[in-house]
């Protein structure tokens, strides 16, 4: 996924003020496009801190939403994509289903 590609093309985060998606699932779509991003170098294409993603990562592990499994010195994340999203607007949806409608907009 080409992720510093699109975000070069976008504003500075300060600068665009709110954004459609909680950190949760900027967190979840960076690791679909790559599930050994590690946590220094998601922390900055969420645009929070290390400290953060490593608590967002623990409370989506904790909802079963990713698995970690340690490689090494290094984690893998699985996603599962089977599972529905959490909020009753779109909780008909599944995290595969986000995932599969952002991947189709990314040209």
């Amino acid at each position: 996924m080409a992720l510093d590609a699109a975000q070069a093309k976008l504003p500075p985060r300060s600068a665009q003020g709110w954004t459609f998606f909680t950190n949760h699932a900027h967190v979840l779509i960076c690791l679909a496009g790559d599930p050994d991003l590690r946590i220094r170098d998601l922390a900055p294409l969420v645009g929070i801190t290390e400290r953060a993603v490593q608590r967002i990562l623990r409370e989506l592990a904790d909802s079963g939403f990713v698995s970690i499994e340690k490689i090494g010195r290094r984690n893998h994340y699985s996603i599962r994509p089977d599972l529905h999203l959490r909020h009753p607007v779109e909780a008909h949806a599944t995290v595969g289903d986000l995932i599969t409608l952002l991947a189709s907009l990314h040209p």
